[in-house]
């Protein structure tokens, strides 16, 4: 499909002798916000691991914007323009907001020339940390350091962002604020695929929803149908659904 800038085509992977993803597969349209939502265990954050590179798999492969990116490096991923926000932290504690901004840039291996309008642009966007741009990372909230990571991915660029739980931690005004960024970010044409425990806030901003599990895909259409499918329910009250046709 012309306008898909990732597919994952039958992925089998996992950790040690346990299998999480058994010949995953879907496609995410370019341009879009997509939700991966299943219950606990369904392997949606594994499957995000091996997009990134972060996990190798067993047999399938990866395509990035037309090219087979299977068993690629993390900066080789980036470079191609890519953006992973993991759940948890990932920060310098005792430095300052600015200066894990600045490293997060340094660290992708990005020309730290333009960074300067670069930053104060993104945090013009996220007025909390702004306010806190000189104090010590450790000092922030929860949720403000989950948007410290989302500051330094969206620095670089990409074209794919990859967040995995990007509501942890935050207040709702600050849930609806990153969400707000998510939108933005798909009005400038960058495509977005996430993890969200509040499956139907994310859903509702999303154009397009992917239901996995027990590492495999159950379901792929728009967001406004999943929302509206009675078997989503189902889903995470426990229940199984049938395979995808």
């Amino acid at each position: 499909m012309s306008d898909t800038i990732l597919e994952i085509e039958n992925a089998v992977g996992g950790y040690g002798k346990m299998t999480i993803l058994n010949g995953t597969s879907f496609a995410v349209r370019q341009g879009a916000i997509t939700t991966v939502i299943g219950p606990n265990g369904a392997g949606k954050s594994t499957v995000f691991k091996a997009i990134f590179g972060l996990l190798k798999l067993r047999e399938g492969r990866i395509l990035f914007a037309g090219r087979d990116v299977t068993g690629w490096s993390q900066r080789q991923l980036i470079e191609a323009g890519m953006c992973y926000v993991p759940q948890g932290r990932n920060i310098f504690p005792e430095l300052s907001v600015r200066h894990n901004i600045e490293l997060g840039a340094v660290a992708a291996g990005r020309s730290i020339t333009d960074m300067p309008a670069r930053i104060e642009r993104a945090l013009d966007r996220f007025p909390a940390l702004r306010a806190k741009a000189t104090r010590q990372a450790s000092t922030l909230s929860g949720g403000e350091q989950k948007q410290l990571e989302i500051v330094r991915g969206l620095l670089l660029d990409p074209k794919l962002v990859l967040i995995d739980e990007p509501s942890i931690g935050l207040s709702p005004l600050l849930v609806q604020e990153t969400f707000a960024i998510l939108k933005e970010l798909r009005a400038k044409g960058v495509t977005v695929l996430m993890i969200e425990q509040n499956a139907r806030s994310a859903l509702e901003i999303s154009d397009y929803g992917i239901v996995l599990e027990l590492g495999q895909t159950r379901m792929v259409d728009t967001a406004a149908r999943i929302l509206a499918d009675p078997r989503i329910g189902q889903l995470f009250l426990g229940g199984a659904l049938e395979p995808a046709s």
